[in-house]
């Protein structure tokens, strides 16, 4: 499954697209995603940003062995975009150490 994080855009053909952060947890919580496109602004940051997903994955494979999904990042808020691309980063280290064990 393909899943797409946004208030405002449109998903692309074949992606499922959630509004808040704890839609895109749940889905990832079912083991079904493959792919991740993000949003940082959601128009509530009292209900999560973007960036609340990246971190969730990162706890979650620091811990719990989860599998992260191909994560991309289509924020137009430019340093929220860094801020989670460094997350990613984050991940991509995490899962590395984890194979290499």
């Amino acid at each position: 499954m393909k899943v797409f994080l946004d208030d405002e855009r449109a998903p692309p053909d074949g992606w499922v697209r959630v509004y808040w952060p704890a839609e895109a947890i749940a889905l990832l919580e079912s083991g079904q995603v493959d792919e991740l496109s993000l949003d940082h602004d959601l128009g509530d940051d009292e209900r999560g940003t973007g960036y609340d997903v990246i971190l969730w994955i990162e706890e979650a494979v620091a811990l719990r062995e989860f599998v992260p999904p191909k994560i991309r990042v289509h924020s137009a808020n430019a340093s929220a975009a860094a801020k989670m691309r460094s997350g990613m980063l984050a991940i991509e280290r995490l899962w590395a150490q984890r194979q290499k064990n």
